[in-house]
């Protein structure tokens, strides 16, 4: 029998912060599982697997252009143009029902993005972008990135600055809990969480490694405020750098886009199979 750690996890938050209720919770729906699993096996008909949510957040929008290539090229043109088209590819599958963060060219706070997706209850959020560095125009390639406190390198630190700028994000609203438990069941959480996050970055850069250059250290941590959620594994893929003529040429095209696309969705797919 499975179960969903951060799920439990989740529910233990809401019962009103006792160690006790969260026991009789866990005990609760271990028990409901165990009932449905033994109906299951006298049912005659083919149980249905619900579709995952996956949370498709296009970077920047509206009046927060992004980073503008060499060429004049806006980062969230780019963004909503993949994220459209990552949607359609995971739907496509009729494994996943993709949300999108934002549906147009429009300006929406970091913190309304990871709201979106909690409400939602999305199993996944990933957050697409482009880089720009104008100094080294020869930077080129792909990375993903995973929340850390401390950033990776100094230019890691400063993208980060860079992307949190827009707004501040809030957590969840814990006040009603002891400070025993609070600690104690974010922290689990956050380490299921953190790993998740992981596990994605890393399928991430296997399926889409060697069809699109990586950066040079391609799995890259930061701060970053659309990856605070606690309890939805999230990973940040920027996929090249406007900066660069040859990204910023690729990332226009539409042939590109669904090549990327495709990438990614055989990376969610490879995250829920392992």
């Amino acid at each position: 029998m499975t179960w969903d750690r951060r799920r439990f996890l989740k529910q233990a938050l809401l019962v009103g912060g006792s160690c006790l209720l969260a026991e009789e919770a866990f005990a609760q729906a271990a028990q409901q599982l165990l009932t449905k699993a033994s109906a299951g096996k006298t049912a005659s008909k083919t149980p249905v697997i619900p579709k995952k949510i996956i949370a498709i957040d296009a970077g920047h929008g509206g009046k927060d252009p992004g980073a503008i290539g060499a060429q004049g090229t806006y980062e969230k043109l780019i963004t909503i143009s993949v994220a459209r088209e990552l949607a359609r590819q995971l739907e496509a599958t009729g494994r996943y029902t993709p949300i999108l963060t934002r549906r147009n060219d429009t300006f929406v706070a970091l913190g309304q993005r990871v709201v979106a997706a909690r409400k939602a209850k999305s199993a996944l959020f990933v957050s697409l972008h482009a880089d720009s560095i104008p100094n080294n125009p020869d930077a080129r390639g792909f990375s993903v990135y995973t929340l850390s406190d401390k950033a990776s390198d100094s230019m890691t630190a400063a993208l980060a600055d860079r992307e949190n700028a827009a707004d501040f994000v809030g957590g969840l609203d814990l006040s009603q809990h002891s400070r025993q438990v609070k600690t104690i069941l974010l922290d689990l959480m956050h380490r299921e969480t953190t790993n998740s996050s992981l596990a994605m970055a890393h399928a991430t850069l296997a399926k889409m490694t060697p069809a699109f250059p990586p950066l040079q250290k391609p799995h890259r941590q930061a701060n970053f405020a659309v990856l605070r959620s606690p309890d939805i594994p999230s990973v940040l893929v920027e996929m090249g750098f406007l900066s660069n003529r040859d990204d910023e040429r690729a990332l226009r095209e539409d042939s590109y886009q669904r090549k990327l696309a495709g990438r990614l969705t055989a990376a969610v797919d490879s995250f829920f199979a392992a």
